[in-house]
């Protein structure tokens, strides 16, 4: 049963709000400014945040701060209490409830115990072991037609282009009795969700990931005869509360308002502290100092919840504001994962030069303004699609200009990207994304740094005008020119382009 939202109200987060101590009036801050909001940024400052982030998982039996955990509880009073302490903004909590999902797969076939992933919301085998042949589906299987009779067989999947979720219920409706989606690069899926319990296309059945390498030997071997295949999953659903955190400016046009966000939970794997705990912190020090100015334009920071299930907490911010008060809105901005060890300099393809997935008018601004920002640092950068793959994937749905910084995932640097940036050559962008070991330790302090003052910069800039947004229907839902959505994954991941 697909779980329904809509019983909370969204008044607290754009009307009234929680009452905060006073600060010094807006008008009696001098503007911000770019270098100056810049220059308060430091390193040391945001590894004492994420210390913070670590603590709040290390105090738990589970390391993490998966979303409606202790550790997420934690994460989202540290957010509220530390906003709420300035004076400066207007802070609300927003509620809501989510379908958790927590499990683990395991998947062998010639002999071979294969490294799997679990998908959230899959069904388990029962407790038993799946034994059953394996079938290739033919393209990337997201029409049905793709799918041929698959009674009594694990179906292998490709990735890419449309949701794990629907090339399992095409799976299903084809009579699969399990299957496995294996990834669309070299590397590991590094975990996912089918993101809803249930789908009108077909009945789920049990699913693990497997990397790209292991998918393409096993296709070879299917080549030569029967491939059997055994697959375990075990699952466990439960309903679960949970909260986003936003704070605006009191100060600024509450009419034209600049947003920022990130989503604040981890996977159940880990602590999350590079993903997303980069991006939240770096969002949070920028709030943080941003205090010292005033500003034309309000700028509301967000913290989204229930990102590593779908989306969630932005989707649920979204789908509850009415469209009077997205018609005030006049730009996104999304940071997750800022901070990868070996790290790329990834910009959200707004104009669609790249990957011919373009932004609502206005997101070309915004990837030229971070372009000609890390140009005058010295600093190169690289296109990364716009798919949706983040919380800016929801703005993106009704109309809202967006852009963002993204450091890799679970992508592999390429020569090119090595030579350009440094790092390793053939190795992932993150290592140890959605792993128990994405803690205090995977963090590139001088990527976090950089990324973080190009995040101010952008803010401050539109801080003062959005002369270059343009005015929008906010009653239009925009159909972008491709849709390469993948749900429950952070971030974008980069696509090397000439």
């Amino acid at each position: 049963m697909k779980l329904s939202t809509g019983i909370f109200l969204v008044s607290s987060l754009v009307g009234a709000a929680v009452a905060v101590p006073l600060a010094p009036g807006p008008r009696d801050l001098p503007l911000v400014e770019s270098n100056k909001l810049r220059r308060a940024l430091h390193r040391k400052v945001l590894l004492e945040h994420a210390e913070k982030y670590q603590s709040f998982a290390d105090s738990t039996p589970d390391r993490n701060r998966v979303a409606g955990s202790v550790g997420h509880n934690m994460t989202v009073d540290y957010l509220y209490e530390t906003l709420a302490a300035t004076g400066y903004y207007n802070v609300n909590k927003q509620p809501f409830t989510y379908i958790f999902s927590k499990g683990n797969a395991s998947f062998s076939a010639l002999s071979k115990t294969y490294d799997s992933n679990y998908f959230d919301y899959s069904p388990s085998t029962g407790g038993s072991t799946l034994i059953a042949p394996l079938a290739k589906v033919a393209n990337l299987g997201c029409d049905q037609s793709d799918y041929p009779d698959l009674t009594g067989k694990i179906a292998l999947i490709s990735r890419g282009t449309c949701d794990f979720g629907l090339k399992v219920a095409r799976a299903g409706t084809a009579g699969a009795v399990g299957a496995v989606i294996y990834n669309n690069a070299p590397g590991a899926i590094g975990g996912g969700t089918l993101r809803e319990i249930s789908r009108p296309e077909g009945p789920y059945v049990p699913v693990a990931g497997i990397s790209g390498t292991d998918g393409a030997a096993l296709i070879t071997a299917m080549e030569s005869g029967t491939v059997e295949g055994k697959l375990l999953v075990n699952s466990v659903t439960e309903v679960r509360y949970t909260n986003n955190v936003c704070a605006i400016t009191k100060g600024g046009d509450q009419n034209n308002i600049i947003m920022s966000g990130g989503h604040s939970d981890s996977v159940a794997a880990g602590p999350g502290i590079n993903d997303n705990g980069s991006g939240s912190l770096g969002n949070l020090e920028i709030a943080l100092q941003l205090t010292k100015w005033s500003v034309k334009n309000a700028v509301r920071f967000c913290f989204w919840s229930a990102e590593e299930f779908g989306l969630l907490g932005s989707d649920y911010y979204i789908e509850n504001l009415p469209e009077t008060e997205r018609a005030k809105i006049a730009l996104y901005l999304n940071f997750d994962m800022i901070a990868s060890p070996n790290f790329g300099y990834f910009l959200y393809d707004g104009d669609g030069s790249a990957f011919n997935i373009t932004g609502p008018p206005g997101s070309d601004a915004i990837e030229h303004l971070f372009e000609e920002y890390f140009e005058e640092v010295g600093l190169p950068t690289r296109p990364t699609a716009f798919s949706g793959r983040s919380d800016y994937g929801p703005f993106l749905k009704v109309g809202i200009p967006s852009g963002g910084i993204f450091t890799g995932a679970e992508g592999i640097k390429t020569t090119e990207q090595a030579a350009l940036w440094g790092g390793q050559a053939g190795v992932a962008y993150d290592i140890n994304y959605h792993k128990a070991s994405d803690d205090v330790n995977d963090l590139n302090l001088g990527a976090w740094i950089q990324n973080t003052k190009a995040a101010a910069h952008a803010i401050a800039t539109y801080a003062l005008s959005t002369e270059d947004i343009p005015k929008r229907n906010p009653s239009k839902r925009v159909k972008r020119d491709k849709n390469h959505t993948i749900p429950g994954a952070c971030g974008s991941e980069p696509v090397h382009v000439a």
